[in-house]
């Protein structure tokens, strides 16, 4: 990870570090705004005075939610790992996409609308175990914390169930992620099974881990500063309508 880090620092300089920016905004607002609102809309469809979800099925609403955050997130998805991994080709198959937008038109006229949705599936599986293992592990953890821990809903509590969630999001997804990324960076497309044939002949079951580190490093601080920030939001919410706060929740 320190290796790439320099490498992109010595040929790219600071912006380098910032590539496929715009893809990855387009990526929170399609993909994150999609599983967040859903997931809360269910869990608050589910949850009442007297009883709250189980465990299982925080699991279930976070899986469904993930699922359709997939694949509304995922032309922004192709688009942001073929804009971070093109410097990484040879000049005369990068793609050179200028911004998220020039790389939709782009996508869409060149290889027709379908590319939008290469490895819909694999993403769509990746995002249901992004989100169960993410949103539904934080208040899994965070329950876990108040009620038997003797914590108070503060950030303390947010801090530590935020961190685990990221920990266990981090784990639980890189097979996947591994995947995603080489089905979408292909320049041909090749069927799932072949990839996991030719991964495993060569790199043993290692490669499912590949990448875990910096994966942490980006997902740990990500969930983290997520997590912290809705629930003040939650707390300025439930303030501003009146509504009676659950530590729960």
């Amino acid at each position: 990870m320190l290796g790439t880090f320099l490498h992109i620092l010595k040929n790219d300089n600071v912006l380098g570090l910032y590539r496929g920016l715009s893809a990855s905004l387009l990526r929170q607002l399609t993909y994150s705004t999609t599983r967040f609102g859903i997931y809360a809309e269910l869990k608050e469809t589910f949850t009442t005075a007297r009883h709250s979800p189980s465990f299982a099925g925080l699991i279930a609403m976070a899986s469904t939610s993930g699922f359709l955050g997939g694949i509304a997130g995922n032309p922004a998805d192709v688009l942001n790992v073929r804009m971070q991994n093109d410097m990484s080709l040879p000049a005369a198959q990068r793609r050179n996409y200028k911004n998220a937008v020039d790389g939709l038109f782009r996508m869409s006229r060149e290889e027709g609308w379908r590319s939008l949705f290469r490895g819909v599936w694999p993403n769509s599986f990746r995002a249901v175990l992004m989100t169960a293992s993410q949103l539904a592990s934080y208040d899994g953890f965070k329950r876990l914390l108040l009620e038997k821990a003797g914590m108070e809903d503060g950030l303390t509590t947010h801090f530590t169930a935020s961190f685990l969630a990221g920990f266990v999001a981090t784990t639980v997804c890189s097979p996947v992620d591994v995947i995603k990324t080489r089905v979408m960076s292909a320049k041909e497309k090749e069927g799932l099974l072949v990839l996991l044939r030719r991964s495993i002949a060569h790199e043993g079951v290692g490669w499912m881990f590949r990448g875990w580190v910096p994966s942490f490093v980006r997902l740990g601080p990500h969930t983290v500063t997520t997590f912290l920030f809705l629930e003040q939001h939650k707390k300025i919410y439930r303030h501003l309508k009146g509504i009676e706060h659950d530590d729960s929740t």
